[in-house]
């Protein structure tokens, strides 16, 4: 899975001259949590979050009037609140790698952009998440399993012609570490079988079956 499956362009951005009130407005109105800020050729220049907005709004304890905080918002404009050193990313950059700058990053999102720094769209957590979600199949009833499992060549094939023969369809894998250094951990989605006949089979095979349960919807 690549980014543009998860895009939905085109992009909604703004320019630096917007003013913050309406760009604030716009962000709620959209159900937005960031807009990427584009010049009149298009190019992206900056990016201004909902914190950004927010932090910019004065404080209730300030000593100013009501009609002073008007003027002084109705005169702040996008471009002095903006981040100017912006995270992009490409359409055809891996899910996981897009991922990884996010979390690495300790960002909720970031634009995409193509070669001449225009913005298609803004992949987000949410998205990653969602993909998450359909990689592991989790809208679908089946048997979810973890599994601990030697760290050598064949073991998934083994486990995937195992299953097969129970009559069961893996529908999602996912790897991550185990606490066994010789090992890997396995989470597994299976349709057309029980999760009896599946940890009894598979705790034969020599894999430990941490977790299993049935999923239904």
């Amino acid at each position: 899975m690549l980014v543009k499956d998860r895009m939905n362009a085109p992009a909604v951005t703004i320019t630096p001259d917007m003013p913050f009130q309406d760009a604030l407005k716009l962000m709620r109105e959209k159900g937005f949590r960031r807009l990427p800020v584009v010049n009149r050729s298009g190019e992206l220049v900056g990016i201004v979050s909902e914190r950004d907005l927010l932090y910019a709004t004065p404080s209730p304890a300030s000593s100013l009037s009501v009609w002073e905080l008007n003027y002084l918002l109705s005169q702040l404009q996008v471009r002095e609140i903006m981040t100017k050193h912006v995270i992009t990313t490409t359409m055809d950059t891996p899910i996981e790698e897009a991922a990884e700058v996010l979390a690495t990053r300790k960002i909720g999102g970031m634009p995409v952009v193509d070669e001449h720094n225009y913005v298609l769209d803004v992949i987000t957590e949410t998205d990653i998440f969602k993909a998450l979600v359909e990689m592991m199949a989790m809208r679908q009833s089946g048997v979810r399993l973890t599994l601990d499992v030697p760290e050598r060549m064949g073991v998934l094939g083994e486990l995937a012609t195992t299953i097969a023969e129970l009559g069961g369809n893996i529908m999602g894998v996912g790897v991550y570490d185990s606490d066994i250094l010789t090992h890997r951990r396995l989470l597994v989605k299976v349709q057309g079988v029980t999760k009896g006949q599946l940890v009894g089979t598979l705790e034969k095979l020599g894999d430990h079956v941490i977790d299993a349960r049935e999923i239904g919807r």
